[in-house]
């Protein structure tokens, strides 16, 4: 049976994008024990495979099973649009030893034997410090494995929010929640999550957050109980291009018209982002890159707009030709 959320009265007024460090953190471990989706992220599994060696990861995965529940304290919806890892590690180690412990023992059921194993029946036995355990496990997996790609990471994901705001303009969130993903349908009051396990919930006017990942890709996740805020996970836009190594710059006859740093930049997005992100990316002074974006646009060849408090660059029609055309 598909999971069912439906939609009351107030509802559609009431949904929300955000991106959260700490979910994205949790994916990425689960991540590590999951090689079927390996092979979205062959580079950062590259880079981290040194850092992921020192990491015992073993207690987080023993509550992650592939099919069923694992428990919400562990990656709850955001606390906000954009909260810092650092806020939401802080409502993991404040959370309720007495709700943890059923969540985690919830967890443990899904996968044969996990509760009565000795790690599994050390978080039963002591909820407090497990939930210690745990949020440290969490933020050391932050540190070692998500923390150093994060202004990568988050580029992409807020440039899939911009994306889909736009369209949400265009065409109002009923039509949009399909596009999100070819597994979510919309029938004027229910969204259907066409994917394994049965979840029905009605939203009671707390609205419904949306929420691009990477590393979840390329699973729809949702099925967040109460007291949690009803959530989909979706994937984010413009995976394909994440890793990519930052090339010459796009090509001999694009890096002749317009030089070797304007081409570059030009060529990096394929998805829209900020300065700083660019900057990141191309291994450049931010400076540099803020030089070539203001020459860039005023050739008409980006757009800019303003998504928080950060300026996001994306290509103009004239743009994307000439890029496709000088490679």
């Amino acid at each position: 049976m598909p999971f069912r959320l439906r939609f009351g009265g107030d509802d559609l007024m009431r949904c929300r994008f955000a991106v959260s460090p700490l979910w994205e953190t949790q994916e990425a471990v689960r991540t590590l024990g999951r090689p079927d989706r390996h092979g979205y992220h062959p580079h950062w599994l590259r880079r981290i495979q040194g850092a992921a060696r020192e990491l015992d990861l073993e207690t987080l995965w023993l509550l992650m099973p592939r099919r069923g529940y694992n428990p919400d304290f562990l990656g709850p919806p955001p606390i906000g649009p954009a909260a810092t890892f650092e806020e939401e590690i802080a409502a993991v180690r404040a959370a309720d030893p007495r709700m943890a412990e059923v969540e985690i023992a919830r967890a443990l059921t899904q996968t044969p034997g996990a509760a009565e194993s000795a790690r599994g029946r050390a978080l039963l036995l002591d909820p407090v410090r497990a939930v210690s355990e745990l949020a440290g496990l969490m933020e050391a997996a932050w540190r070692a494995l998500v923390e150093p790609d994060w202004p990568r990471l988050r580029a992409l994901l807020e440039a899939d929010i911009a994306f889909h705001s736009r369209r949400l303009a265009e065409v109002g969130l009923g039509a949009l929640l399909p596009e999100l993903d070819r597994r979510l349908s919309w029938d004027g009051r229910t969204l259907t999550l066409d994917i394994a396990g049965e979840h029905g919930r009605e939203l009671g006017g707390q609205g419904l957050v949306l929420m691009p990942s990477v590393f979840s890709w390329p699973d729809v996740v949702s099925g967040f109980d109460p007291p949690w805020q009803p959530t989909v996970v979706y994937p984010a836009r413009g995976l394909a291009g994440l890793w990519a190594e930052p090339g010459a710059g796009g090509g001999e006859a694009l890096v002749r018209l317009l030089g070797r740093g304007r081409a570059a930049v030009l060529a990096a997005l394929d998805e829209p982002a900020s300065t700083s992100a660019l900057a990141h990316r191309l291994g450049m002074a931010a400076s540099s890159v803020s030089a070539h974006l203001t020459v860039l646009r005023g050739a008409g060849l980006l757009a800019s707009r303003r998504y928080g408090h950060q300026v996001l660059y994306e290509r103009t029609p004239l743009g994307m030709a000439l890029v496709a055309s000088g490679g």
